[in-house]
């Protein structure tokens, strides 16, 4: 989305009208410059700065540059504010770039504008896929490697770690003193909660109320310090994704002090709520008004829906995505809320971030159990109003859901309960166009724990984590449910988002050595251990054809291969053992006659039949 010329609301001219002429008494300055700095080489030349400061649109500006050209100035409503369309060409080189601002004719201000050079390899960064295993860890609540930034002055909430809806203290610098630990469990890639400002009076600590897009917050260090951590995981094997948020922003964003314009947020200056209803979106039935008020609605009373197809908006978060994934080293993106922001917006973000890194991968959250809303969002399916998404990944809610009833419900397949929902849910992966590409899970930062929607049953937490691991997608495991944290108040998100155990000093339990951790627990750590580290290895899983059959008798039995790598995965929930007759899975087999269990090492014989413990996870290596 490129902004060139002037643009003006009809509602603000006669206000703009007015600030100009104060603009002419007063002394025009800068405060600020977004991005703050750019790279040379990108595939789109195009680089637009939005420039802020009391009176700007008042200057005239001027760029003198080998390689760079100043293509557009766009004023809108608020004279604070200039957006200048740069273009960076293939022979510009890193340097200063002098940015010169001229009244009439008179220099009255000039910025110097860093331009770096990339990464040597950065537009061909490989994103994460089905051969990853990603951890998801909130940084306020996984680990607090540096106290001194628990309260910076000036903040507005408190740190209080007997409030689930306070700041605890986790840091950047506990996950880089911990990222050996997620590296030898067999994770390869951390997302994190988003970890860019949240200057909120309360609940800040989630971080899905930016209120200043290029600013790590304070309370877990500097900008410096996430590519500190970037560094340091990739070091272990650990790629960086960010949880990135376009739909919305904090009320304590600083542009809520001066707004850029009146089209920069949703709804007019109303402040309805959205009203959830996602698929209105996709609804050929559906009233136009009902589609505006999921998309232009507030998610909450203090989070502003923003207007992203107001083109300089539009071009600041797709740049400022951009920004992060260079300046960070990212592997990955994760967006929020995907289907509440306006879908042609979310089009020309998804085609944009992957033009630029076309192996990189981006993950939406469509929150729904539904596959048919979620399908729609994937790239590559055809849609029936001709919508065509770049995103590449979306999360399969709806597999979660059908994951959960699998397991706790009473198998009774003939009325569609117990493991058959699993399997049907499978079975409707006609409706993705890269079913494989799905971004699997049991709970996460929104739900209520997995342990928790267990029962405390560890028979069924070793069936859910070996399922996650195993089956097709992308597999993503919530912080602490290695070691079986569960919530006690369902639905409260402070009691969902505990502290991990060892991440603050005098913790009584220590999950990164184990001291303190019940025997059930560190046992649990230990079953992950070995399935995750397996993982690592076995082609068939991470890439290869799932083959599944109708679970019978409370056993789910599905095949995975790829090549001459080939894994059986038999759940069996019964409370007693169980013998299969091997001749159904034939086909599965493939001729097999012996396999291996990864967690035995016991030679399996595969010829006639095979008996299961009972309500045990096999996983065998084909031979």
């Amino acid at each position: 989305m490129q902004a060139q010329g002037t643009l003006l609301t009809s509602v603000a001219f006669a206000l703009l009208a007015g600030w100009l002429g104060i603009a002419h008494a007063a002394p025009a300055s800068i405060e600020r410059i977004d991005p703050p700095n750019w790279w040379v080489g990108f595939h789109d030349p195009t680089l637009q700065l939005l420039v802020h400061g009391p009176a700007v649109a008042s200057l005239t500006p001027s760029v003198d540059y080998p390689g760079v050209r100043l293509t557009g100035v766009t004023r809108t409503a608020n004279p604070n504010y200039l957006f200048l369309t740069l273009q960076v060409g293939a022979s510009a080189l890193p340097g200063t770039l002098p940015l010169e601002f001229r009244g009439d004719s008179e220099l009255l201000l000039r910025r110097d504008y860093q331009l770096e050079a990339r990464r040597s390899g950065s537009r061909e960064r490989q994103g994460f896929d089905a051969a990853d295993v990603i951890y998801l860890a909130m940084p306020d609540r996984f680990a607090n490697g540096d106290p001194s930034n628990d309260q910076p002055p000036g903040t507005l909430d408190h740190l209080d770690r007997k409030d689930g809806g306070a700041r605890h203290g986790g840091d950047l610098a506990g996950l880089v003193q911990h990222i050996d630990f997620l590296a030898e469990m067999g994770f390869t890639q951390l997302w994190l909660t988003p970890v860019v400002e949240n200057a909120q009076p309360a609940y800040s600590y989630h971080g899905y109320s930016i209120t200043d897009h290029y600013r790590v917050d304070p309370r877990y260090g500097s900008n410096e310090d996430l590519q500190v951590l970037s560094r340091v995981a990739r070091e272990h094997g650990v790629g960086l994704i960010a949880d990135i948020v376009v739909n919305h922003i904090g009320s304590g964003h600083w542009w809520m002090r001066d707004l850029p314009d009146p089209a920069w947020l949703s709804g007019d200056g109303a402040r309805p709520l959205t009203t959830h209803m996602r698929m209105s979106v996709q609804d050929p039935h559906g009233a136009e008004v009902d589609r505006r008020q999921f998309i232009d609605g507030w998610f909450d009373t203090a989070m502003p829906d923003l207007h992203p197809m107001f083109p300089p908006l539009g071009t600041y978060l797709i740049q400022n995505a951009l920004w992060w994934i260079e300046y960070a080293d990212l592997s990955g993106l994760r967006m929020d809320t995907y289907s509440y922001s306006d879908k042609r917006f979310m089009a020309d973000f998804t085609h944009r971030v992957m033009a630029e890194y076309p192996n990189l991968n981006i993950v939406g959250e469509e929150f729904t159990g539904d596959p048919a809303l979620v399908a729609y969002w994937q790239a590559g399916h055809v849609n029936a109003d001709g919508y065509a998404s770049g995103l590449p990944t979306s999360m399969d809610f709806p597999l979660r859901e059908s994951l959960l009833a699998a397991l706790t419900e009473p198998e009774q397949p003939g009325k569609g309960l117990g493991l058959v929902k699993v399997y049907q849910r499978l079975a409707d992966d006609f409706v993705y166009a890269h079913p494989e590409r799905m971004m699997v899970f049991a709970d996460n930062h929104d739900t209520d724990r997995l342990y928790t929607q267990l029962g405390h049953d560890d028979a069924l937490w070793r069936m859910a984590m070996t399922f996650i691991a195993t089956t097709r997608g992308v597999p993503q495991i919530l912080y602490g449910t290695e070691v079986l944290m569960a919530n006690d108040k369902l639905g409260n998100d402070g009691d969902r988002r505990r502290d991990f155990p060892g991440g603050w000093a005098g913790d009584r339990a220590d999950a990164f050595s184990g001291r303190g951790l019940a025997p059930s627990v560190a046992a649990a750590e230990g079953f992950l251990h070995t399935l995750l580290t397996w993982r690592h290895h076995a082609a068939a899983v991470q890439h290869g054809t799932l083959l599944h059959y109708a679970p019978l008798d409370g056993v789910y039995v599905y095949f995975r291969r790829q090549g001459a790598d080939a894994v059986m995965v038999a759940l069996n929930k019964n409370a007693r053992a169980t013998t299969l007759d091997l001749e159904r899975f034939s086909e599965g087999l493939a001729g097999a006659l012996t396999g291996v269990d990864i967690f035995t090492h016991a030679r399996i014989d595969l010829a006639h039949s095979m008996t299961l413990a009972p309500r045990s996870t096999s996983v065998i290596e084909l031979q």
